[in-house]
């Protein structure tokens, strides 16, 4: 919290929403509000909300025109508020704003990466987010992580409320969509926060699952690998819908979201003989489709040939 004190460009206030902490969050808390430059407002909730409804409460409760997200363990850069709030001042077209963030440890000492390195939001991808496609990419992944990002209170009313019965697809990963598809979320490419790392975070990096071997790959149970498929084909449906109902999204913009989903379920009902997927898989690389999968698009075609 002494980061957020610390800014270049104060902040007006400071709004927490507890989800029922077991710990001594709200005692730390009232003992920075006591010392603090800025009016600091606790809400305790009754019942614990989730994550997901935690952040709508909490945004619903800011007064400020441009508000700062922030995780209760992160450490922000003494300029992080005077870079957001100008980006947004200077380009009155973008409602949101997010950047990158360098990984520091349960000793608050940077590890050597960035969120950014660790997701592969390199340049080539960059520059698709510049070109009008970010909403391509947020398809196949999630780039904007809500600790990073700056949003405009008055673009809240058309994100709310938040949906959660759609897997992953939390608070920021919404709010980001939902923007990518009006054009209206952009990017700075630099670290402006540190994020932390430790074993107890609900979501969030420095937890990358092992990559299925080869040996295991042809050894493993054929649903080991159809179930994933499913369920990666139901999250991008649920998605879909959601987003098809709003209508200030451009609808034309949902159309590869559309084909990723019907390919994973496709993927997901392929049948055991390989000879009958050979038709499948040659058309999807043909078209592309593999690339909703990996940038490695072979790989999972391979899979689907071989697996």
């Amino acid at each position: 919290m002494k980061s957020i004190a610390d800014q270049t460009l104060p902040v007006d206030e400071l709004v927490v929403c507890d989800d029922r902490s077991k710990d001594n969050t709200i005692e730390i808390i009232q003992s920075f509000a006591e010392n603090c430059a800025f009016p600091v407002h606790i809400h305790v909730n009754e019942t614990n909300l989730g994550s997901t409804k935690n952040f709508e409460k909490c945004l619903s409760l800011c007064t400020g025109d441009i508000i700062f997200l922030c995780d209760q363990d992160d450490k922000w850069r003494p300029d992080r508020v005077q870079k957001q709030a100008d980006y947004l001042n200077a380009h009155p077209d973008k409602d949101a704003v997010f950047c990158d963030a360098m990984k520091m440890g349960d000793d608050s000492k940077p590890v050597g990466s960035t969120i950014w390195e660790e997701i592969e939001f390199d340049a080539k991808k960059q520059n698709t987010w510049k070109s009008g496609k970010a909403h391509e990419i947020l398809f196949t992944g999630f780039i904007v992580t809500g600790a990073t990002l700056a949003i405009r209170k008055s673009c809240l009313a058309r994100l709310m409320p938040f949906p959660t019965h759609v897997p992953d697809l939390i608070h920021d990963a919404w709010m980001a969509m939902v923007l990518s598809l009006e054009g209206k979320i952009d990017f700075i490419p630099e670290t402006l926060i540190y994020y932390r790392i430790h074993a107890s975070q609900q979501v969030g990096f420095g937890n990358k699952v092992d990559k299925v071997q080869l040996k295991d790959r042809l050894n493993r149970d054929r649903n080991k690998k159809l179930i994933p498929l499913k369920e990666k084909g139901e999250k991008l449906l649920g998605m879909y819908k959601l987003l098809k109902a709003l209508p200030f999204v451009p609808q034309e913009k949902l159309m590869k979201l559309d084909l990723a989903q019907a390919h994973f379920f496709k993927r997901s009902a392929l049948p055991d003989n390989r000879l009958l997927r050979f038709p499948f898989v040659v058309n999807n690389v043909i078209q592309g489709h593999y690339r909703f999968s990996s940038k490695d698009w072979w790989l999972p075609a391979m899979g689907d040939l071989f697996e």
